[in-house]
Protein backbone atom coordinates (compact mmCIF):
# COMPACT_ATOMS: atom_id res chain seq x y z
CA UNK A 1 0.00 0.00 0.00
CA UNK A 2 2.40 2.82 -1.19
CA UNK A 3 4.65 2.74 1.80
CA UNK A 4 5.68 -0.98 1.89
CA UNK A 5 5.30 -1.56 -1.31
CA UNK A 6 2.41 -4.24 -0.47
CA UNK A 7 -0.59 -4.56 -2.36
CA UNK A 8 -3.20 -5.76 -0.27
CA UNK A 9 -6.00 -5.80 -3.25
CA UNK A 10 -6.13 -9.12 -4.68
CA UNK A 11 -7.66 -8.93 -8.72
CA UNK A 12 -11.23 -9.98 -9.20
CA UNK A 13 -11.22 -13.59 -11.41
CA UNK A 14 -13.57 -12.43 -14.53
CA UNK A 15 -14.79 -14.72 -17.16
CA UNK A 16 -11.97 -14.38 -20.72
CA UNK A 17 -14.81 -15.19 -22.64
CA UNK A 18 -17.80 -13.15 -21.53
CA UNK A 19 -17.96 -9.52 -21.42
CA UNK A 20 -19.77 -8.03 -18.28
CA UNK A 21 -23.16 -5.80 -19.19
CA UNK A 22 -23.71 -3.35 -16.94
CA UNK A 23 -25.23 -5.66 -13.92
CA UNK A 24 -22.24 -7.74 -13.78
CA UNK A 25 -20.17 -5.07 -14.06
CA UNK A 26 -21.47 -3.62 -10.46
CA UNK A 27 -21.41 -7.53 -9.44
CA UNK A 28 -17.87 -7.57 -10.00
CA UNK A 29 -17.42 -4.11 -8.12
CA UNK A 30 -19.09 -5.63 -5.15
CA UNK A 31 -17.14 -8.57 -5.14
CA UNK A 32 -13.93 -6.35 -5.48
CA UNK A 33 -14.98 -4.27 -2.90
CA UNK A 34 -15.79 -7.17 -0.29
CA UNK A 35 -12.55 -8.55 -0.83
CA UNK A 36 -10.27 -5.45 -1.03
CA UNK A 37 -11.85 -4.61 2.42
CA UNK A 38 -11.73 -8.79 3.25
CA UNK A 39 -7.75 -8.28 2.72
CA UNK A 40 -7.63 -5.22 4.84
CA UNK A 41 -8.94 -6.39 7.80
CA UNK A 42 -6.47 -9.73 7.64
CA UNK A 43 -3.91 -7.57 6.79
CA UNK A 44 -4.34 -5.41 9.49
CA UNK A 45 -5.25 -7.87 12.12
CA UNK A 46 -1.81 -9.76 11.36
CA UNK A 47 0.13 -6.30 11.74
CA UNK A 48 -1.38 -5.47 15.17
CA UNK A 49 0.07 -9.47 15.95
CA UNK A 50 3.25 -8.32 14.85
CA UNK A 51 3.33 -4.60 17.03
CA UNK A 52 2.31 -6.14 20.41
CA UNK A 53 5.49 -8.56 20.48
CA UNK A 54 8.57 -7.84 22.31
CA UNK A 55 11.58 -9.40 20.44
CA UNK A 56 14.89 -10.18 22.54
CA UNK A 57 17.22 -11.47 19.44
CA UNK A 58 20.43 -10.70 18.54
CA UNK A 59 21.88 -7.52 16.84
CA UNK A 60 21.09 -8.31 13.08
CA UNK A 61 17.63 -9.47 14.14
CA UNK A 62 16.73 -6.58 16.15
CA UNK A 63 17.53 -4.06 13.27
CA UNK A 64 15.38 -6.25 10.84
CA UNK A 65 13.07 -6.71 13.45
CA UNK A 66 12.60 -2.62 13.88
CA UNK A 67 12.52 -2.12 10.36
CA UNK A 68 9.62 -4.51 9.48
CA UNK A 69 7.49 -3.29 12.78
CA UNK A 70 8.19 0.04 11.65
CA UNK A 71 6.92 -0.44 7.97
CA UNK A 72 3.90 -2.30 8.73
CA UNK A 73 2.78 -0.51 11.49
CA UNK A 74 2.52 1.83 8.96
CA UNK A 75 -1.18 1.12 7.59
CA UNK A 76 -2.05 0.95 11.30
CA UNK A 77 -1.59 3.82 11.67
CA UNK A 78 -4.04 5.46 8.61
CA UNK A 79 -6.12 2.81 10.25
CA UNK A 80 -6.50 4.04 13.30
CA UNK A 81 -6.06 7.52 12.37
CA UNK A 82 -9.51 7.24 10.18
CA UNK A 83 -11.26 6.22 13.44
CA UNK A 84 -9.81 8.50 15.51
CA UNK A 85 -11.36 11.03 13.65
CA UNK A 86 -14.62 9.38 13.62
CA UNK A 87 -14.67 8.67 17.78
CA UNK A 88 -13.32 12.63 18.33
CA UNK A 89 -10.32 11.15 19.73
CA UNK A 90 -6.65 12.38 18.48
CA UNK A 91 -4.79 10.17 15.83
CA UNK A 92 -1.63 11.02 18.12
CA UNK A 93 -3.03 8.85 21.15
CA UNK A 94 0.05 7.44 23.43
CA UNK A 95 0.00 3.79 24.45
CA UNK A 96 0.86 2.12 28.11
CA UNK A 97 2.33 -0.58 28.24
CA UNK A 98 2.43 -2.54 31.64
CA UNK A 99 4.96 -4.78 33.07
CA UNK A 100 5.27 -8.64 32.80
CA UNK A 101 5.68 -8.86 36.77
CA UNK A 102 2.04 -9.89 38.88
CA UNK A 103 1.48 -5.93 39.88
CA UNK A 104 -1.97 -7.58 41.69
CA UNK A 105 -0.38 -7.39 44.83
CA UNK A 106 0.42 -3.93 45.30
CA UNK A 107 -1.45 -1.35 46.92
CA UNK A 108 0.25 1.94 47.38
CA UNK A 109 0.65 3.38 43.40
CA UNK A 110 1.70 6.33 42.25
CA UNK A 111 1.67 7.95 38.52
CA UNK A 112 4.56 10.45 38.09
CA UNK A 113 5.02 12.36 34.95
CA UNK A 114 7.86 14.25 34.01
CA UNK A 115 8.06 16.80 31.53
CA UNK A 116 10.66 19.22 30.20
CA UNK A 117 7.62 21.90 29.15
CA UNK A 118 9.87 24.20 27.15
CA UNK A 119 10.68 27.55 29.00
CA UNK A 120 8.95 30.86 27.39
CA UNK A 121 12.43 32.80 27.24
CA UNK A 122 14.70 29.48 25.91
CA UNK A 123 11.91 29.37 23.09
CA UNK A 124 12.40 33.14 22.16
CA UNK A 125 16.54 33.02 22.56
CA UNK A 126 16.76 29.92 19.87
CA UNK A 127 14.54 30.24 17.04
CA UNK A 128 17.26 28.42 14.84
CA UNK A 129 15.50 24.97 16.93
CA UNK A 130 12.02 25.81 15.86
CA UNK A 131 12.08 27.16 11.81
CA UNK A 132 9.76 24.80 10.51
CA UNK A 133 7.08 25.14 13.88
CA UNK A 134 4.18 27.38 13.16
CA UNK A 135 4.76 30.73 15.84
CA UNK A 136 1.29 29.95 17.23
CA UNK A 137 2.46 26.84 18.86
CA UNK A 138 5.36 28.14 20.37
CA UNK A 139 3.02 30.85 21.96
CA UNK A 140 2.62 30.38 25.48
CA UNK A 141 -1.19 30.98 25.98
CA UNK A 142 -1.70 28.22 23.64
CA UNK A 143 1.20 25.83 25.13
CA UNK A 144 0.31 26.58 28.76
CA UNK A 145 -3.19 25.33 28.16
CA UNK A 146 -2.38 22.57 25.71
CA UNK A 147 0.27 21.24 28.76
CA UNK A 148 -2.21 21.33 31.32
CA UNK A 149 -4.97 19.29 29.20
CA UNK A 150 -2.12 16.42 28.30
CA UNK A 151 -0.46 16.29 32.12
CA UNK A 152 -3.79 16.06 33.91
CA UNK A 153 -5.24 13.43 31.14
CA UNK A 154 -2.63 11.35 32.43
CA UNK A 155 -4.39 11.02 35.67
CA UNK A 156 -1.26 11.80 38.02
CA UNK A 157 0.11 12.21 41.81
CA UNK A 158 3.33 13.70 41.30
CA UNK A 159 4.62 16.16 38.46
CA UNK A 160 8.26 17.26 37.73
CA UNK A 161 8.95 20.04 35.25
CA UNK A 162 12.06 21.09 34.27
CA UNK A 163 12.28 24.84 32.06
CA UNK A 164 9.82 26.53 34.19
CA UNK A 165 9.83 30.06 33.59
CA UNK A 166 5.84 30.99 34.16
CA UNK A 167 5.05 29.13 37.57
CA UNK A 168 2.55 31.04 38.16
CA UNK A 169 0.03 30.46 35.38
CA UNK A 170 1.28 26.77 36.04
CA UNK A 171 0.13 27.23 39.86
CA UNK A 172 -3.02 28.68 39.46
CA UNK A 173 -3.75 25.93 36.37
CA UNK A 174 -2.99 22.98 38.02
CA UNK A 175 -4.29 24.49 41.57
CA UNK A 176 -8.07 24.30 39.89
CA UNK A 177 -6.82 20.07 39.72
CA UNK A 178 -6.14 19.54 43.00
CA UNK A 179 -1.98 20.38 43.00
CA UNK A 180 0.46 22.17 44.83
CA UNK A 181 3.79 23.28 43.84
CA UNK A 182 7.07 24.13 44.79
CA UNK A 183 9.53 26.03 42.70
CA UNK A 184 13.14 26.86 41.97
CA UNK A 185 14.40 29.75 39.66
CA UNK A 186 17.90 29.73 38.19
CA UNK A 187 20.43 32.44 39.31
CA UNK A 188 22.23 34.75 36.63
CA UNK A 189 20.61 35.42 33.83
CA UNK A 190 18.53 32.52 32.73
CA UNK A 191 15.21 32.89 34.09
CA UNK A 192 13.93 29.19 33.77
CA UNK A 193 13.92 26.52 36.83
CA UNK A 194 12.00 23.41 37.93
CA UNK A 195 8.97 22.96 39.55
CA UNK A 196 7.11 19.81 41.49
CA UNK A 197 3.74 19.39 41.83
CA UNK A 198 1.38 16.77 43.64
CA UNK A 199 -1.81 15.71 44.35
CA UNK A 200 -3.02 17.58 47.71
CA UNK A 201 -5.78 14.88 48.30
CA UNK A 202 -2.92 11.77 47.66
CA UNK A 203 0.65 13.39 49.55
CA UNK A 204 1.51 15.65 51.88
CA UNK A 205 4.76 17.76 52.10
CA UNK A 206 6.77 16.68 54.81
CA UNK A 207 10.22 18.44 53.46
CA UNK A 208 11.15 20.59 50.24
CA UNK A 209 14.68 22.11 49.44
CA UNK A 210 16.25 22.88 46.66
CA UNK A 211 20.58 22.99 45.34
CA UNK A 212 21.77 25.87 43.48
CA UNK A 213 24.81 24.42 41.74
CA UNK A 214 26.32 27.43 41.46
CA UNK A 215 27.23 27.66 45.00
CA UNK A 216 30.05 24.76 44.19
CA UNK A 217 31.10 26.88 41.18
CA UNK A 218 28.73 24.29 38.76
CA UNK A 219 27.27 26.64 36.59
CA UNK A 220 23.50 28.10 37.74
CA UNK A 221 21.30 24.99 37.01
CA UNK A 222 18.96 23.40 40.06
CA UNK A 223 17.52 20.73 41.11
CA UNK A 224 14.89 20.30 43.78
CA UNK A 225 14.21 17.82 46.29
CA UNK A 226 10.89 16.94 48.45
CA UNK A 227 10.00 14.27 50.96
CA UNK A 228 6.15 13.43 50.20
CA UNK A 229 3.87 11.46 52.15
CA UNK A 230 0.96 9.48 50.95
CA UNK A 231 -2.41 10.27 52.96
CA UNK A 232 -4.15 7.78 54.42
CA UNK A 233 -6.99 8.78 56.13
CA UNK A 234 -8.34 11.58 53.47
CA UNK A 235 -7.37 14.34 52.15
CA UNK A 236 -5.07 17.37 53.38
CA UNK A 237 -3.81 20.46 51.70
CA UNK A 238 -1.74 21.87 54.65
CA UNK A 239 2.02 20.80 54.94
CA UNK A 240 3.09 19.43 58.16
CA UNK A 241 5.54 18.40 60.17
CA UNK A 242 5.78 14.46 61.22
CA UNK A 243 8.42 12.15 62.41
CA UNK A 244 10.89 10.41 60.27
CA UNK A 245 9.57 7.57 62.06
CA UNK A 246 6.11 7.42 61.81
CA UNK A 247 5.34 4.84 59.36
CA UNK A 248 2.13 4.77 59.42
CA UNK A 249 1.98 5.29 55.25
CA UNK A 250 4.54 5.34 52.84
CA UNK A 251 6.88 8.32 51.97
CA UNK A 252 9.32 8.85 49.30
CA UNK A 253 12.07 11.13 47.78
CA UNK A 254 10.96 13.20 44.73
CA UNK A 255 14.54 14.64 42.90
CA UNK A 256 13.63 17.05 40.20
CA UNK A 257 17.02 18.20 38.07
CA UNK A 258 17.56 19.78 34.44
CA UNK A 259 21.66 19.18 34.15
CA UNK A 260 23.37 21.43 32.52
CA UNK A 261 23.38 21.81 28.38
CA UNK A 262 26.60 22.39 27.34
CA UNK A 263 27.85 19.10 26.02
CA UNK A 264 32.02 19.41 26.67
CA UNK A 265 31.60 19.77 30.18
CA UNK A 266 30.89 16.27 31.15
CA UNK A 267 32.86 17.37 34.43
CA UNK A 268 29.94 19.40 35.19
CA UNK A 269 27.38 17.76 34.79
CA UNK A 270 29.01 14.23 36.53
CA UNK A 271 29.65 17.39 39.73
CA UNK A 272 26.08 18.47 39.16
CA UNK A 273 24.39 14.45 39.64
CA UNK A 274 27.11 13.43 42.13
CA UNK A 275 25.55 16.43 44.66
CA UNK A 276 22.47 15.48 43.75
CA UNK A 277 22.22 11.96 44.15
CA UNK A 278 24.33 12.15 47.20
CA UNK A 279 21.38 14.78 49.40
CA UNK A 280 18.77 12.81 47.80
CA UNK A 281 20.56 9.75 49.46
CA UNK A 282 20.89 11.60 52.95
CA UNK A 283 17.04 12.41 52.89
CA UNK A 284 16.06 9.51 52.27
CA UNK A 285 18.05 7.60 55.13
CA UNK A 286 17.16 10.44 57.50
CA UNK A 287 13.76 9.93 56.68
CA UNK A 288 13.79 6.11 57.09
CA UNK A 289 15.16 4.64 54.40
CA UNK A 290 12.44 5.46 52.50
CA UNK A 291 12.21 5.11 48.36
CA UNK A 292 13.76 7.55 45.73
CA UNK A 293 12.50 8.84 42.20
CA UNK A 294 15.16 10.83 40.62
CA UNK A 295 13.38 12.53 37.48
CA UNK A 296 14.52 15.26 35.08
CA UNK A 297 16.30 16.15 31.71
CA UNK A 298 19.70 14.84 32.25
CA UNK A 299 21.47 15.92 28.99
CA UNK A 300 22.55 12.79 28.11
CA UNK A 301 22.10 10.19 25.78
CA UNK A 302 21.48 6.47 27.06
CA UNK A 303 24.59 5.31 26.02
CA UNK A 304 26.65 7.69 27.76
CA UNK A 305 29.04 7.30 30.38
CA UNK A 306 26.76 9.85 32.65
CA UNK A 307 23.94 7.12 31.83
CA UNK A 308 26.46 4.28 32.92
CA UNK A 309 27.14 6.32 36.08
CA UNK A 310 23.89 6.43 37.10
CA UNK A 311 22.69 2.69 36.31
CA UNK A 312 25.81 1.06 37.66
CA UNK A 313 26.78 3.39 40.80
CA UNK A 314 30.27 4.09 39.52
CA UNK A 315 32.31 5.61 36.97
CA UNK A 316 35.91 6.23 36.35
CA UNK A 317 36.55 9.14 34.66
CA UNK A 318 39.71 8.86 33.38
CA UNK A 319 38.11 6.26 31.23
CA UNK A 320 36.03 8.73 29.47
CA UNK A 321 37.15 11.73 27.65
CA UNK A 322 35.48 15.17 29.06
CA UNK A 323 33.90 15.93 25.81
CA UNK A 324 31.89 12.36 25.37
CA UNK A 325 30.47 12.03 29.00
CA UNK A 326 26.75 12.70 27.95
CA UNK A 327 27.18 11.30 24.65
CA UNK A 328 25.80 14.35 23.07
CA UNK A 329 29.24 14.78 20.70
CA UNK A 330 30.08 11.87 18.39
CA UNK A 331 33.66 10.60 18.33
CA UNK A 332 34.90 10.48 15.12
CA UNK A 333 35.34 6.91 13.76
CA UNK A 334 39.24 6.00 14.32
CA UNK A 335 38.29 7.23 17.89
CA UNK A 336 35.73 4.40 18.52
CA UNK A 337 38.63 2.31 18.36
CA UNK A 338 39.64 -0.49 20.69
CA UNK A 339 42.35 1.71 21.71
CA UNK A 340 40.14 4.84 22.81
CA UNK A 341 38.25 2.29 24.58
CA UNK A 342 41.00 1.24 27.23
CA UNK A 343 43.01 4.64 26.92
CA UNK A 344 43.17 7.15 30.21
CA UNK A 345 42.23 10.13 29.49
CA UNK A 346 44.01 13.36 31.17
CA UNK A 347 41.71 15.73 33.08
CA UNK A 348 42.73 18.56 35.31
CA UNK A 349 42.40 18.44 38.98
CA UNK A 350 40.20 21.17 38.70
CA UNK A 351 38.42 19.18 36.34
CA UNK A 352 38.43 16.01 38.72
CA UNK A 353 37.14 18.73 41.78
CA UNK A 354 34.29 19.96 39.57
CA UNK A 355 33.34 16.01 38.38
CA UNK A 356 34.40 13.89 41.70
CA UNK A 357 34.87 16.68 44.43
CA UNK A 358 38.01 15.60 45.05
CA UNK A 359 41.52 14.66 43.18
CA UNK A 360 39.97 10.91 42.84
CA UNK A 361 39.42 9.97 39.72
CA UNK A 362 37.03 7.49 40.99
CA UNK A 363 33.38 8.47 41.22
CA UNK A 364 30.65 7.15 43.32
CA UNK A 365 26.70 7.14 44.36
CA UNK A 366 25.60 5.64 47.22
CA UNK A 367 21.75 4.96 45.58
CA UNK A 368 21.17 1.72 43.91
CA UNK A 369 19.02 3.24 41.27
CA UNK A 370 16.40 1.94 37.79
CA UNK A 371 15.05 3.21 34.89
CA UNK A 372 11.55 2.95 35.33
CA UNK A 373 11.08 2.51 30.84
CA UNK A 374 14.08 0.31 31.10
CA UNK A 375 12.38 -1.79 33.40
CA UNK A 376 9.22 -2.45 31.26
CA UNK A 377 10.24 -4.39 28.12
CA UNK A 378 8.51 -2.45 24.99
CA UNK A 379 8.57 -2.29 21.53
CA UNK A 380 11.00 -1.31 19.35
CA UNK A 381 8.67 0.60 17.54
CA UNK A 382 9.43 2.61 20.78
CA UNK A 383 12.22 1.33 22.32
CA UNK A 384 16.22 1.29 21.72
CA UNK A 385 18.23 -1.56 23.06
CA UNK A 386 18.82 -0.08 26.05
CA UNK A 387 15.25 0.18 26.66
CA UNK A 388 14.73 3.67 26.64
CA UNK A 389 12.49 5.49 24.23
CA UNK A 390 13.75 6.12 21.30
CA UNK A 391 13.47 10.06 21.43
CA UNK A 392 12.09 12.49 24.19
CA UNK A 393 13.20 15.43 22.41
CA UNK A 394 12.97 16.92 18.76
CA UNK A 395 13.70 19.95 17.14
CA UNK A 396 15.47 20.83 14.17
CA UNK A 397 19.10 20.29 15.75
CA UNK A 398 18.05 17.11 17.96
CA UNK A 399 16.32 13.55 17.96
CA UNK A 400 16.82 11.52 20.74
CA UNK A 401 16.67 10.68 24.25
CA UNK A 402 17.48 12.98 27.58
CA UNK A 403 14.53 12.95 29.70
CA UNK A 404 14.23 9.96 32.18
CA UNK A 405 12.96 8.75 35.68
CA UNK A 406 14.82 5.90 37.83
CA UNK A 407 14.07 4.55 41.28
CA UNK A 408 15.31 2.61 43.96
CA UNK A 409 14.45 -0.94 44.29
CA UNK A 410 11.73 -0.50 47.13
CA UNK A 411 9.78 0.91 43.69
CA UNK A 412 8.51 -1.48 40.95
CA UNK A 413 7.44 0.05 37.75
CA UNK A 414 4.30 -0.95 37.24
CA UNK A 415 3.46 0.47 33.27
CA UNK A 416 5.28 3.12 31.48
CA UNK A 417 3.63 5.57 28.55
CA UNK A 418 5.36 5.25 25.82
CA UNK A 419 6.57 8.19 23.67
CA UNK A 420 5.94 8.25 20.16
CA UNK A 421 7.06 6.20 17.40
CA UNK A 422 9.81 7.74 14.67
CA UNK A 423 7.71 8.12 11.62
CA UNK A 424 4.81 9.69 14.07
CA UNK A 425 7.01 12.19 15.48
CA UNK A 426 8.47 13.15 12.06
CA UNK A 427 5.44 13.73 10.54
CA UNK A 428 4.83 17.04 12.84
CA UNK A 429 7.65 18.54 11.25
CA UNK A 430 8.86 19.81 14.82
CA UNK A 431 8.05 20.24 18.20
CA UNK A 432 5.85 22.20 19.58
CA UNK A 433 2.52 21.65 17.39
CA UNK A 434 -0.83 21.20 17.51
CA UNK A 435 -0.88 18.19 19.44
CA UNK A 436 2.31 18.72 21.60
CA UNK A 437 3.06 21.44 23.73
CA UNK A 438 6.71 21.39 24.35
CA UNK A 439 9.94 20.29 22.52
CA UNK A 440 10.21 17.57 24.37
CA UNK A 441 7.73 14.67 25.36
CA UNK A 442 6.21 13.64 29.25
CA UNK A 443 7.77 10.64 30.23
CA UNK A 444 4.75 8.71 32.71
CA UNK A 445 5.13 6.02 34.73
CA UNK A 446 2.90 3.82 37.30
CA UNK A 447 5.19 3.06 40.56
CA UNK A 448 4.39 1.10 43.45
CA UNK A 449 5.72 0.71 47.16
CA UNK A 450 7.38 -2.92 47.59
CA UNK A 451 6.52 -3.87 51.16
CA UNK A 452 8.49 -7.23 52.68
CA UNK A 453 4.53 -9.21 51.56
CA UNK A 454 5.32 -8.12 47.70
Amino acid sequence: MGHNGINLTLPVEQSPFLLPNSSEKDSHRRRHKRNRKKQKIIALETETHFQIQTLQPGPFQKFRSHTHRHTVSHTVGKWQDRNCRKSGKTFVHRRWTNSNHDTSDYNDKIVLVSYNILGVDNAAKHPELYRDVSPKYLDWEFRKKLLCKEVTGYQPSILCFQEVDHFNDLNDLFAKNGFKGVHKARTGEACDGCAIFWKTEQFTLLHEESIDFQRFGLRNNVAQLCVLKMNQTGPSGDDITESPNDTSSPSLVIGNIHVLYNPKRGDIKLGQMRIFLRRAYTLSQEWGSIPVVIAGDLNSLPQSAMYQFLASSELHTQRHDRRMISGQIYPSEHVESQFWRNHVWRWTGEELMLATGSRNSYLRHPLKLSSAYSNVPGSFKYRDKVGEPLATSYHSMFTGTVDYIWHTSDLAPLRVLETLPMHTLKKTGGLPSKEWGSDHLALVCELAFVSDGN
